[in-house]
């Protein structure tokens, strides 16, 4: 019998669970501060605001109000994305630190290095602030030799003793400026005031013999400073990425085969670079247009709590269900994904939350880290915003932007039904349950807000009549501006000007990251290399269409390497799309197949970093959880081969194709979502799993011979599961 004292307690306990409030997401949107991210106080905190709130405020100002020349509006992107970066981002963790054992402050270098590298930068600035007041008095006036050319050694001298300083030295305090990080800044200043002040005549000698030495100093000045801002925000990987291309440049002459070029000198090679035909093109095109407004929409919504209402929601809707914050993952980082842009900071949003929850549950860290990965990744696909990405695939293929998003449909929801359903075979496996109800938001107090969703709606109707994606978008930051006063977060002066300044600090990693891609597309238009690839995809299409997807699926993940989806994608397409174009498949699908696996590089191993981000905020082992992400979004590496062999997937064809094509791809996912898990009405064996995996795949093909011999697959293991589960129920009962 139960003891009294036993009785007490578990009354206490059951009392304790009912007063416990409801989960309730607060602040899921915010962009948590990176491991080098400096967190300002006093006056640098007004200052940096300042600088943030000016540059969002420019590029709106710019974009619907007063446009400026191209060259001379991308230039001041960058030059602005770096300022603010350099201000925020030391050149290592806060942890690492190396104050006390680096090799200047031991031996006293630190300040007369600094002082020299200070006089040679401000000097040069100085060179190049009287340059640009004399040309805006006098266009055609001519300047010294000593503004045009002679600036450029003592600047890139300076640049490289600062960076020498600020990789060996210390960091500084972490609520003030560093001396380092202010110089780079003036030295990013600097660079591109010689490019506007000269920009006429730039434009004609970029790439040729014609260019001179300032042209070519301001060229490696600023592609260093766009290299080293990269790392501190995205790491090695993309500068790694960047710094082979650069060196293929010169090794061409050396290298084997449809490598081989006859190789660039460094003036051809860096002028050609720094120009609309790398740095100044297509990727910081996007950035400072598409990119930049849909961060600054995110930051609006934010302002208006409307990730919150995303997230609450989810667990209204799916909390108490088997594995319930799972389901909350799939769902709320799947709408947060979309509008946020980049996986690995989705992750970090809205994993804080569903992470720790789903660990209560039953799941392991490392799966609890995969699944918010993979539904974070997700939402990069997940139409009307895909992340930016349905615009900037607009912009490079010219296809509309609505026929897009309705071909986005089918395979966003075949992709999120394969992570839903492992997720719930996943607890059926394990007999997990959901969350009580009395610790979950109530879904009918919700409902009552549901004009939170307005913004979104407002941008999706006018992209549908026919508006400018920046007209769309600016119509729905005042669409959530006038939202949030039917809420208790009204957006004022004050909060406008933080979700401008929200904005800005959102779109760094992005900034740097497209600028530093552009150095890749530059090398592949200046080298031919593009084209090269296209021709073997071309010749080894002629002997199989599906190798040749194979070898650009590979290409697509390789180059998506630990780079947001956008500059991820805009690199594949511009060395995988060509190829797969000419091999004659339509340009829709070419491109939607190269995104799907710039996506899910941020989930493919050895680099995911999606998954890493997870892995910290579960404890768990890294490169375990990519290859357990990589496992749960294994549908996105089957889709879009479906869509290849059945583009009715991409609403491309009949209503009767695109329903039956739909039907018995939802099928296939069902069928390989239960080999992968390895539930199928209870356990099932390794046999079993290769079967029935084995007729998702027959699946892919979209023909009816194939759809039936994958559905009988199927039906042979359901009934041989059923049997079983059936055997053991009665082996049980006797």
């Amino acid at each position: 019998m139960t003891s009294r004292t036993e009785l007490g307690n578990l009354v206490s306990q059951l009392e304790k669970d009912v007063e416990k409030p409801p989960i309730l997401s607060h602040g899921a949107d915010i962009e948590p501060a990176g491991p080098n991210d400096r967190i300002f106080e006093g006056v640098p905190a007004l200052l940096f605001g300042a600088l943030c709130v000016a540059y969002t405020a420019f590029h709106l100002f710019v974009m619907n109000v007063y446009p400026v020349e191209q060259w001379t509006y991308r230039i001041m992107h960058i030059a602005g994305g770096l300022v603010l970066g350099f201000l925020l981002t030391a050149p290592r963790p806060w942890q690492h630190d190396t104050a006390e054992t680096s090799f200047l402050t031991r031996f006293r270098l630190e300040w007369p290095v600094g002082l020299f590298a200070a006089a040679l930068i401000f000097g040069t600035f100085a060179l190049q602030s009287y340059g640009m007041m004399v040309k805006s008095q006098d266009a055609r006036a001519v300047l010294p030799d000593m503004v045009t050319n002679g600036f450029g050694a003592a600047l890139l001298i300076g640049v490289l003793l600062t960076l020498a300083a600020s990789w060996s030295g210390s960091s500084g305090k972490r609520a003030w400026f560093h001396w380092s990080d202010i110089l780079l800044a003036l030295a990013a200043v600097t660079v591109a005031l010689y490019l506007i002040s000269n920009l006429g005549i730039i434009r004609m000698r970029a790439g040729t013999p014609l260019a001179t030495a300032g042209d070519v100093y301001a060229a490696l000045t600023g592609t260093l400073l766009i290299l080293e801002l990269t790392r501190r925000v995205a790491g090695f990987a993309l500068v790694i990425i960047a710094a082979i291309f650069i060196l293929y440049c010169f090794v061409g002459p050396y290298m084997p085969g449809f490598l081989q070029h006859s190789g660039y000198t460094l003036d051809r090679m860096i002028t050609y670079i720094y120009s609309d035909n790398g740095i100044l093109g297509p990727t910081t095109a996007m950035s400072s247009t598409y990119i930049i407004l849909f961060v600054t929409f995110a930051a609006f919504l934010q302002a208006s709590k409307v990730g919150d209402y995303f997230v609450n929601f989810a667990f209204a809707a799916a909390g108490r269900s088997r594995g319930g914050p799972a389901k909350v993952a799939v769902f709320a980082s799947g709408l947060m994904g979309m509008i946020n842009g980049t996986s690995a900071g989705n992750v970090v949003s809205t994993g804080s939350l569903t992470i720790p929850l789903m660990k209560r549950v039953g799941y392991r860290g490392q799966t609890a880290a995969a699944i918010e990965a993979a539904a974070s990744s997700g939402g990069q696909i997940m139409p009307p915003i895909m992340g930016a990405g349905a615009f900037i695939m607009a912009e490079i293929t010219g296809i509309a932007y609505s026929e897009i998003v309705i071909a986005a449909i089918i395979p966003s929801a075949l992709y999120f039904a394969s992570i839903y359903l492992m997720v719930d075979f996943e607890a059926l496996k394990r007999g997990m349950k959901g969350l009580p109800k009395h610790e979950l938001p109530k879904l009918a107090q919700l409902l009552r807000q549901v004009y939170l969703f307005t913004p979104v709606i407002i941008l999706i109707y006018a992209l549908f009549m026919g508006y400018s994606v920046i007209r769309a978008g600016t119509l729905a930051m005042a669409a959530a501006a006038m939202v949030s006063w039917l809420t208790p977060n009204r957006m004022g002066p004050r909060a406008i000007l933080h979700a401008l300044q929200l904005a800005a600090q959102m779109s760094i990693q992005l900034v740097a990251v497209c600028a530093c891609a552009g150095i890749v597309v530059g090398v592949i238009s200046l080298t031919g290399v593009g084209s090269r690839f296209a021709s073997i995809l071309l010749a080894v299409s002629s002997h199989s269409h599906l190798l040749a997807l194979f070898f650009a699926m590979l290409l697509a993940i390789i180059l998506g390497m630990g780079m947001p989806t956008t500059a991820a994608y805009t690199i594949a397409a511009s060395v995988i799309g060509p190829g797969l174009i000419q091999s004659g498949i339509e340009p829709l699908t070419a491109h939607f197949f190269i995104f799907y696996f710039a996506v899910m590089s941020a989930i493919t191993p050895p680099v995911a970093l999606a998954a890493y981000a997870g892995a910290a905020l579960a404890g768990s082992n890294p490169m375990k959880t990519s290859v357990e992400s990589f496992r749960i979004g294994l549908a996105a590496f089957i889709v879009p081969f479906m869509f290849f062999n059945a583009p009715a997937l991409l609403m491309q064809g009949n209503l009767m194709d695109i329903v039956h094509v739909s039907i018995t791809a939802m099928v296939g996912i069902l069928m390989l979502s239960s080999a992968v898990s390895g539930y199928c009405f209870g356990t099932m064996s390794p046999l079993g799993r290769l079967m029935l995996f084995a007729g998702a795949l027959a699946m892919i093909d979209g023909g009816v011979i194939s759809d039936i011999t994958g559905i009988g697959f199927g039906l042979i293991i359901v009934l041989s599961q059923k049997r079983k589960r059936a055997a053991e129920s009665g082996y049980e009962t006797s």
